[in-house]
């Protein structure tokens, strides 16, 4: 019986905690827009990838 007095408050702050996490999230436009990011990966980018640059190459030569 004494583990009641225990678990109800460890209870009751799990929950405190879980919804100030959701409220926040919500402040902050975590659940604004759902359905965008689903459908932005059926279009095609119209942006080639850039080429990696040419890198000088490497000498075992000192500087002087």
């Amino acid at each position: 019986m004494e583990i009641i007095f225990i678990t109800i408050p460890v209870t009751l702050l799990f929950i405190a905690t879980a919804a100030a996490i959701f409220f926040w999230a919500s402040k902050g436009g975590q659940f604004d827009d759902l359905d965008s990011p689903a459908h932005r990966i059926l279009f095609d980018d119209d942006v080639q990838p850039k080429k990696p640059q040419d890198t000088p190459e490497k000498t075992d030569e000192k500087p002087l």
